[in-house]
């Protein structure tokens, strides 16, 4: 997570500061000290917090770097999250990648906490997806979790999740299944159809996607299935509906929203000279 996290910073940095910051060099001195405070402007979930010191040690370092809160915390609008203290041409050049991966992971792990807190009290859990912005994976889906969603499958490599275009490409549910149980993988299948339900519950699928149903035809399949097999709801899943999924019987609601539709929060950066 380290080594892959400090990879996306350094392409951060470099894409906004390429050869170098030409506005803090043509007005600010180069010995020039300042500090500065990461404020939190609305209440939110914290995430993205642990990236700072990567972020200023990528630029040089800085003098002093104070962190107050964790991911995971909430915090109400006007919690002091940070505080720096080095050169002003360090903070500057620093400041707009900082706060880009602090708005939006932190607006992932709100999303997040909303879901969550909306389907409490049931047996359900709600599940992130793939559905996230190309290299920032990891990132996304540690924000997802530190608002208190599960993690899904990282990506392709960790988990078999067979989709109607497998199935198409295999040439039926039962091949595909079939053909995946020498992996040594878990294995879990999306059926669209009753027919695709019931042969994959002969064939003795043990984990089963059910895609694009209304919470009344799914609470229906579940009841088919009766605890042959755990079963993921998906498709069209949002805050307004995902308590009716989960109250159909499903272990898991996964949610694409919770990181391809999150809104980057409010936090500010403020500087001032020492």
């Amino acid at each position: 997570m380290v080594e892959s996290a400090a990879a996306v910073v350094k392409m951060a940095l470099e894409e906004d500061i390429g050869a170098g910051d030409v506005t803090s060099k043509a007005c600010v001195p180069a010995d020039r000290r300042a500090s500065g405070v990461f404020l939190a402007r609305a209440p939110l979930i914290l995430s993205g917090v642990t990236l700072l010191p990567i972020i200023y040690e990528a630029r040089g370092g800085v003098e002093e770097l104070n962190i107050f809160h964790r991911d995971g915390e909430r915090l109400e609008e006007g919690t002091r999250i940070a505080t720096v203290r080095g050169l002003a041409r360090t903070l500057l050049e620093c400041e707009r990648v900082a706060l880009n991966f602090l708005q939006r992971l932190s607006g992932v792990a709100t999303l997040a906490h909303e879901f969550a807190a909306v389907v409490e009290g049931t047996a359900c859990k709600v599940l992130d997806t793939r559905k996230t912005t190309p290299g920032l994976r990891r990132l996304e889906k540690s924000a997802a979790a530190a608002g208190g969603v599960t993690n899904h499958r990282m990506g392709l490599f960790d988990a078999i999740l067979i989709k109607n275009n497998h199935i198409a490409a295999a040439g039926g549910v039962r091949a595909a299944i079939q053909n995946s149980r020498g992996a040594g993988l878990p294995i879990e299948i999306e059926v669209r159809a009753l027919d695709e339900l019931n042969e994959a519950l002969a064939c003795g699928a043990t984990h089963l996607l059910l895609d694009n149903l209304s919470p009344q035809q799914a609470e229906e399949w579940i009841r088919i299935v009766d605890g042959r097999a755990t079963v993921e709801l998906s498709g069209g899943i949002d805050l307004d509906n995902v308590r009716s999924y989960a109250e159909t019987g499903a272990d898991f609601v996964s949610c694409g929203a919770i990181t391809h539709s999150a809104k980057a929060v409010d936090i500010s950066f403020r500087l001032e000279l020492l």
